[in-house]
C-alpha cells in the first residue's frame, strides 16, 4: 500500500512500527533485550511491510527515546537503557500478554495483607466505615538493577473472590489483574497516571538501592470502570529512568 505524505504523524507508518518495536523491547522479547542485536533494517522493513526509509524512521525515533543505539554493527536495544515501563505499560501489558512483568524481569512482594485504609483510599474506593483494603508491595528488577517500587491496593471484598491477592507468590502475582477481572466480571475501561518528581525516603531508598533524599520519579494510578475503581497503585522510579507513553485526541475532537 503506498504511504500517504499528508498521514498524520500519529498514524504515520514509521510511529506504528516505532510503537511495536517499543513494545518489543518493553516486553523483553528474544532478540530485543537489552544489549542485543535487532535484526537488520531490511528484516525489519520486511517483516512490517514498510520500506527501508519508513523503517529508518522508526529506528531514529526510538534512538532519541534511548530505547535503541546504532552504530557500523547494526542496531542494538540499549543495554543500559534510560527507560522504562510506565503503569500504562505495564496494565496493557498483564492485558495483551497476562503478565505485568517482561521476559527477563522479576518480581518480589514483601508484603500483601489487610489493613484499615488511610482516608484517601478509602474514598477512592468509596468505602464504609470499618471496611479494610488489601495493601500490596513489590518490586521489579533486571538482573541486580532496580526498575520500581510499587504498593497496590484493592477493596477487601475483591480478596475475599481473589485469594490470591494475599499471596506473596511469584507464580501468581504478575498475573492478578487479569484474574480480579474474571473474577468480578468487569473490565477496566479506564486510567489515569499522576506523577511528580521527589526525594526518595528511607525505605524507598533501600527497596531501589539509593541513598536516602537521592531524587526520584514517583506517581500513582487509578484504574477504573463504570461501577468505580478496580485498583489503585503507587510507585516510584530511580532517577536514571524515564517513561514515555503517548496522546490520542481524537475522543476530544470528536466530543
Amino acid at each position: 500500500m503506498p504511504e500517504q505524505e499528508q498521514t498524520p504523524e500519529r498514524e504515520h507508518p514509521f510511529m506504528q512500527v516505532a510503537e511495536r518495536i517499543r513494545t518489543r523491547i518493553l516486553d523483553g522479547e528474544e532478540g530485543y533485550r537489552p544489549g542485543q542485536k535487532l535484526p537488520s533494517q531490511r528484516e525489519l522493513a520486511q517483516g512490517e511491510g514498510v520500506s527501508i526509509a519508513t523503517l529508518g524512521r522508526a529506528i531514529d525515533h526510538l534512538r532519541v527515546e534511548g530505547y535503541v543505539i546504532t552504530s557500523r554493527r547494526g542496531t542494538f536495544a540499549a543495554d543500559a537503557p534510560e527507560v522504562t515501563a510506565s503503569s500504562y505499560d505495564r496494565i496493557t501489558r498483564v492485558l495483551r500478554t497476562g503478565s505485568v512483568l517482561a521476559e527477563g524481569e522479576n518480581m518480589i512482594v514483601t508484603s500483601a495483607k489487610m489493613i484499615p485504609p488511610p482516608q484517601y483510599v478509602a474514598e477512592l474506593f468509596d468505602l464504609g466505615e470499618g471496611e479494610q483494603v488489601v495493601r500490596r508491595e513489590w518490586h521489579t528488577g533486571i538482573g541486580q538493577q532496580r526498575t520500581g517500587l510499587f504498593v497496590t491496593w484493592y477493596p477487601a471484598r475483591i480478596a475475599a473472590l481473589v485469594p490470591e491477592l494475599l499471596s506473596t507468590s511469584r507464580q501468581t502475582s504478575p498475573r492478578l489483574l487479569p484474574m480480579i477481572q474474571q473474577a468480578l466480571g468487569r473490565r477496566v475501561t479506564h486510567g489515569r497516571d499522576d506523577l511528580h518528581s521527589r526525594d526518595a525516603d528511607a525505605r524507598e531508598a533501600s527497596f531501589l538501592g539509593l541513598p536516602i533524599g537521592a531524587p526520584i520519579l514517583a506517581g500513582a494510578h487509578r484504574l477504573w470502570d463504570e461501577q468505580g475503581v478496580i485498583e489503585y497503585g503507587e510507585w516510584c522510579l530511580p532517577k536514571r529512568l524515564a517513561i514515555g507513553y503517548e496522546y490520542d485526541f481524537q475522543a476530544v475532537a470528536e466530543a
